[in-house]
């Protein structure tokens, strides 16, 4: 999983990957304007209850509230 606040460069680079069947891990996009603590425990909370490859292809975005 990659963590980033470049949403426009990424978010291009990673649907690239997706779409040309490529591996791509997963990525959560982080608004810089989230309290660093809410996004430390939405990641623990993705960590915690996630399997392992869930995210892989998908983009997401955190805050989870």
């Amino acid at each position: 999983m990659l963590l980033t606040h470049d949403v426009e460069t990424i978010t291009f680079y990673a649907y690239e990957r997706v779409r040309a069947g490529q591996a791509m891990p997963g990525v959560f996009e982080v608004s810089r304007t989230i309290a660093l603590g809410q996004v430390i425990e939405d990641i623990l909370l993705l960590a915690e209850a996630s399997i392992q490859d869930e995210w892989d292809g998908l983009i997401r975005y955190l805050s989870l509230r």
